[in-house]
């Protein structure tokens, strides 16, 4: 386990003094005054000192606050694990919309479900700007993965990252969770990245087909009504447009953190697709390297796509970029309140030369998309 340090979540006989960097990092009791308005903070120490383990930190701190996020700002959540044995330990590859809530929701929905545990979180250190934020996230069981390295680098750092969460699904017997590419999907248009597939075989023992195999992978499509995030990502689309060099400030991924966090995302659904062991089994013993990764990112990517949940404002962008109202799932009540909303998240855009028509072309795209990807992915289901 030792060989793990740098990155493995913490271990219970360390939290206690992981409890006390966090209580006296500044940026840590803004949190927890935000959260927990009018409580003492001698109250919220001796409660996070009663927790032994990340998982009872978890079920006392992160559940109750993220059940409150639900009732709050969505319609509801609901997970659907009836082609999974929760008893089982996986791999969840899904796509990735929100930095925080995606890996948070899972695990939230595992303990609502009677599972003895949640997940692990695969987090790039780029989001990790403060010291009290690492804590925080190991504290809630993540893993680290490292960014911005040299190729030798990262090679080095993917076989160590893929020989960990094998120990950890093997060994210590814990779900996983990891986004299908690196970052956020912009544009909603969800592909697994063959690289992250390459990466996982890495470690374990055998063949690549049995190394992919040991991880369980288990396709997982997350579905958010509406992205708090959208017009966030629209900006940045515009000002690559009009600077190919700009690149984010590390403040631009805490701002998308607060604002996925706290704003409305309507109603939101997790649907588990089959453990894709059978798939990846039945895949010739002989293919070429390249060709098996390409084709079980391939197939993960069609899974989470025929997974989705379609709701109005995906069948209104929809029409609405290709010029037409079809008025198939929707109502003109909804395609007024979908356009109000457009207009209202176009207008938190703080760019000087703000480019409107290029911005709501982006957002329609986003919204858009799943549809597309869905009746794609289920038209080939048919065939």
């Amino acid at each position: 386990m030792n060989n793990f340090d740098d990155i493995r979540p913490y271990n219970p006989d360390e939290l206690q003094d992981v409890y006390t960097r966090l209580l006296n990092a500044d940026g840590f009791k803004d949190v927890l005054s935000a959260i927990y308005p009018g409580v003492p903070i001698d109250d919220v120490e001796k409660k996070m000192r009663s927790c032994k383990t990340s998982l009872e930190f978890q079920k006392n701190f992160c559940a109750p606050f993220l059940q409150d996020l639900v009732n709050k700002l969505s319609t509801g959540l609901e997970i659907d694990f009836s082609s999974v044995d929760i008893t089982k330990r996986y791999t969840f590859v899904s796509n990735h919309r929100d930095i925080i809530l995606d890996s948070a929701f899972l695990s939230l929905c595992l303990l609502l479900s009677g599972c003895d545990t949640t997940v692990e979180i695969g987090i790039g250190d780029n989001l990790l700007i403060y010291p009290w934020i690492r804590d925080f996230v190991r504290l809630n069981k993540s893993f680290i993965v490292q960014r911005g390295l040299s190729l030798r680098e990262t090679l080095l750092s993917s076989k160590h990252m893929s020989e960990y969460m094998h120990y950890a699904i093997n060994e210590k017997h814990e779900n996983l969770w990891i986004a299908q590419r690196e970052g956020r999907s912009k544009d909603s248009s969800d592909m697994t990245q063959p690289s992250v597939l390459k990466m996982m075989a890495m470690g374990g023992e055998g063949s690549m087909k049995e190394r992919l195999i040991d991880m369980h992978i288990c396709p997982l499509c997350i579905s958010y009504e509406y992205d708090p995030c959208d017009y966030l990502k629209a900006k940045e689309f515009q000002l690559k447009r009009d600077d190919p060099n700009y690149k984010k400030k590390p403040q631009d991924d805490l701002v998308n953190m607060q604002t996925g966090l706290m704003g409305y995302k309507g109603h939101i659904h997790f649907q588990c697709a089959p453990c894709i062991d059978e798939y990846v089994q039945s895949l010739p013993d002989d293919m070429q390297k390249t060709d098996f990764f390409d084709n079980v990112a391939t197939y993960i990517s069609r899974e989470i796509h025929r997974s989705y949940s379609i709701y109005p404002v995906n069948r209104i962008a929809c029409d609405l970029l290709d010029g037409k109202i079809s008025y198939d799932g929707y109502t003109d009540a909804e395609i007024e309140s979908f356009e109000v909303y457009i207009s209202r998240q176009i207008s938190k855009v703080d760019l000087v030369e703000k480019d409107e028509t290029f911005l709501r072309e982006c957002i329609l795209k986003m919204y858009s998309n799943p549809l597309k990807n869905f009746l794609k992915a289920n038209s080939f289901e048919k065939k």
